[in-house]
């Protein structure tokens, strides 16, 4: 039999780990060529829109950036301590794993060599995931630099490429998650590992692709305390308040005594 037991790590794990790669290359020629079509694309472009707009806000408005740039930053450092504490357990069940486990469940190869190979690969793409969720963070860290930088001519573009590069890592670091799903079912056998390359190639096939037509978003000028409908707009509120203070004032009555009352 071709595919015996302690031969079917070769050709299964090989396999499913082409089509997992295969798959990410065609995306990111898509992401290249045809951003359009592809969700990661789609999201670039509506954040490039927003550091746009953002840029052009008061500095009473800037707190709503900062905001949202915090709440990516939370997300990527907990990622971030989320793998490098796997990368840790993972440490700590290649000491504790039995070999009766290995023997009775797995169907393949349970070799020591192959075990350490499995541990490995799992740790290498832990690790990959905590690199790329600091990086993530980092550009996040410096966007919000830029944003808080009050009534100075920074180039939109700056804060742009902080805020797509912080994406783009964020991205980077949830494919390497991916990655470790599959490399984490082969502890399991190289049956799991690769029916898993192949559901998950499937999903993430839907969930990358894009059908949405992007919006060419348009801006008006700065939004300034200065301007003639920002001023117009405060002469209304003035006027306002004015005749609800009239409206509040107490009214005063005159009482003239009644002629068929005795004095």
């Amino acid at each position: 039999m071709i595919l015996d037991r302690s031969s079917i790590d070769i050709v299964l794990v090989p396999s499913g780990l082409v089509i997992m790669f295969g798959y990410h290359l065609f995306l990111l020629y898509r992401i290249l060529k045809f951003p359009h079509t592809t969700v990661v694309g789609y999201e670039n472009h509506n954040k490039l829109a927003w550091v746009e707009r953002m840029m052009q806000t008061t500095p009473d408005e800037t707190g709503l950036a900062l905001q949202v740039i915090s709440s990516s930053l939370s997300a990527s450092t907990n990622l971030a301590s989320l793998s490098i504490a796997l990368s840790s357990l993972i440490g700590t069940w290649v000491g504790s794993t039995t070999k009766v486990f290995m023997s009775e469940v797995i169907y393949g190869d349970t070799s020591a060599a192959t075990a350490s190979v499995k541990y490995i690969c799992l740790l290498v793409c832990f690790l990959a995931a905590f690199t790329c969720f600091i990086h993530s963070a980092r550009y996040f860290v410096h966007a919000t630099f830029l944003l808080s930088t009050l009534r100075s001519d920074i180039p939109v573009t700056y804060v742009q490429i902080a805020v797509i590069r912080g994406s783009n890592f964020w991205a980077m670091g949830l494919r390497a998650l991916y990655f470790a799903t599959t490399l984490l079912l082969w502890i399991f056998g190289p049956i799991p590992m690769f029916l898993c390359s192949v559901f998950m190639v499937i999903i993430l096939n839907f969930l990358d692709t894009n059908s949405i037509p992007l919006h060419q978003f348009r801006f008006t000028s700065s939004y300034s305390s200065s301007s003639p409908l920002n001023k117009g707009l405060k002469k209304l509120n003035v006027a306002i308040d004015g005749f609800s203070d009239i409206q509040n004032q107490p009214i005063y009555t005159i009482s003239t005594p009644s002629p068929f009352t005795s004095t």
